[in-house]
């Protein structure tokens, strides 16, 4: 599969993941950036016409 142009590297495709759900893939530059891992928790919001993916809140032990 060729390499997208600077330009596009964050024009993304929605693909089936499955019978029931779909999936999109997040630019691995931005996943770093965040110090985002595999698997880990994330809060999904419909804001708009669009979404705001934000990391899990970490509890705190007393």
């Amino acid at each position: 599969m060729a390499r997208r142009k600077l330009k596009n590297k964050n024009i993304r495709k929605i693909s089936s993941m499955g019978n029931h759900s779909l999936g999109l893939t997040i630019p691995i530059e931005i996943l770093r950036e965040l110090k985002w891992r595999e698997k880990q928790k994330v809060i999904v919001k419909k804001r708009g016409r669009g979404l705001i993916v934000v990391d899990w809140p970490v509890k705190k032990s007393d």
